[in-house]
């Protein structure tokens, strides 16, 4: 069963994901792009208290280590975020997708 990943980032801005994402090559307006293997879904936002919130469905915590450790990592760093987010996997009972 897939797993669901969050990560909460402290400081990070809008303007940061974008860059990030330009990085990696994907456009989020248009969902093109190169993703990772392994990502089911993908959804990011700023939460009402400014934390800046990813949540991902990875088919396995190794596909989500491996794009981690190889394109991810340099993206990041690349677009100036340095700060450690907070990191919460969830494995799932059950998952569901629905049409756009």
């Amino acid at each position: 069963m897939p797993e669901t990943l969050i990560l909460e980032f402290s400081g990070v801005t809008e303007a940061d994901y974008a860059s990030v994402n330009g990085h990696l090559g994907i456009d989020m307006h248009t969902g093109e792009g190169d993703w990772p293997p392994g990502l089911l879904s993908h959804a990011a936002g700023v939460g009402d208290d400014g934390t800046f919130v990813v949540s991902e469905v990875w088919n396995s915590r190794d596909e989500q280590a491996a794009f981690l450790n190889g394109r991810l990592g340099a993206a990041l760093a690349a677009g100036g975020v340095t700060t450690m987010p907070s990191v919460r996997w969830v494995p799932l009972t059950a998952y569901h997708t629905f049409g756009d």
